[in-house]
């Protein structure tokens, strides 16, 4: 048993030791051959040959470049070659917007009693209208005749000459003022329905009135009739022409 082991022993010796030996050595082997093939030395520099010495450089022509068309010196040929665009017409700026009126509203008041005219003119003047007074219905319509631009018209039922209800139905009769907003005040409650029906009446208040409210609503009036004016106003810009 010992002998045949001791034969085994000298087997392996004999074939497989140099083949252990020789395989790391062909990996070393395989391993200098790749290196050696990608191992590139680098290349050397090799200056541009100069000039002899004596001899002068010699500088190259300008690069000339055709010219335009429509240029002196341009080719019939090439002239026609090209088209002439038309000259673009410069666009004119929108006409600018009618300057809109400055300055505080006007009311009208139409009432026979002083008291009355002053308590609403102390009113109106402290919120920053212009107040203009008169003393029966003719006298307002004189002035609405004369300042187009009153806003409001404030008028008392019971005048003499005429009276607040005949003012009304002329001031709605007229193309100039149909448009003009009316708060008529009175002391009787039996006129409250007859005024209710008129059309164009905006507010009836009773003396003595609370001067918040009619304030409140003489300033809505003025601002509908304002905005109103202004979009008149806009349309008619747009269909007259500038220069009309």
């Amino acid at each position: 048993m010992e002998s045949m082991f001791h034969e085994l022993q000298e087997l392996l010796g004999a074939y497989l030791m140099p083949v252990l030996i020789a395989i790391p050595l062909a990996i070393i082997v395989l391993i200098a051959a790749f290196k050696r093939d990608d191992y590139r030395p680098p290349r050397e520099y090799t200056p541009p040959p100069r000039p002899p010495e004596g001899t002068r450089r010699t500088a190259q022509p300008p690069v000339v470049l055709p010219p335009l068309p429509g240029t002196p010196g341009a080719g019939p040929s090439m002239a026609s070659a090209f088209v002439t665009a038309p000259t673009p017409t410069p666009m004119q700026p929108p006409a600018a917007p009618a300057a809109e009126p400055d300055g505080p509203a006007t009311v009208l008041i139409a009432d026979d009693s002083a008291v009355v005219r002053t308590k609403l003119r102390r009113l109106l003047e402290g919120a920053g209208f212009v107040v203009v007074q008169v003393n029966d219905g003719n006298e307002a319509l004189a002035q609405l005749e004369e300042k187009p631009e009153i806003a409001v018209l404030i008028t008392d039922l019971e005048m003499p000459n005429k009276d607040g209800f005949e003012l009304i139905a002329d001031v709605h009769g007229s193309l100039t003022t149909e448009d003009l907003p009316v708060i008529a005040i009175t002391g009787h409650d039996e006129l409250h329905g007859r005024v209710g029906q008129i059309e164009g009446v905006y507010g009836i208040f009773k003396k003595p009135w609370n001067d918040r409210e009619l304030l409140k609503r003489v300033e809505s009036l003025v601002h509908l009739r304002t905005a109103a004016s202004r979009r008149q106003r806009r349309v008619t810009d747009m269909r007259v022409p500038p220069g009309a």
